[in-house]
């Protein structure tokens, strides 16, 4: 079993959130510099992690969890 932990992916919802606040590229902007690579992902990086580990090449992975999240979870 694997399982993936998406960081802050650009998705519509992330827009309308941005969006709510009144000032998107403030509220991006405080958002991405909470992330390592300071900016947010893109949901085809999301989706390139998510092919490989359903694709032969990862047929021996397993019992992990990938966060894909631009290195948000600080951890070894």
């Amino acid at each position: 079993m694997v399982g993936l932990l998406p960081g802050r992916i650009m998705t519509d919802r992330n827009r309308e959130l941005f969006a709510a606040t009144g000032d998107p590229e403030r509220a991006r902007a405080e958002a991405e510099a909470g992330i390592p690579l300071r900016r947010i992902g893109e949901p085809a990086e999301f989706g390139r992690v998510a092919a490989f580990t359903l694709s032969p090449a990862a047929s021996y992975l397993t019992g992990v969890t990938i966060p894909v999240d631009g290195g948000a979870l600080r951890g070894l």
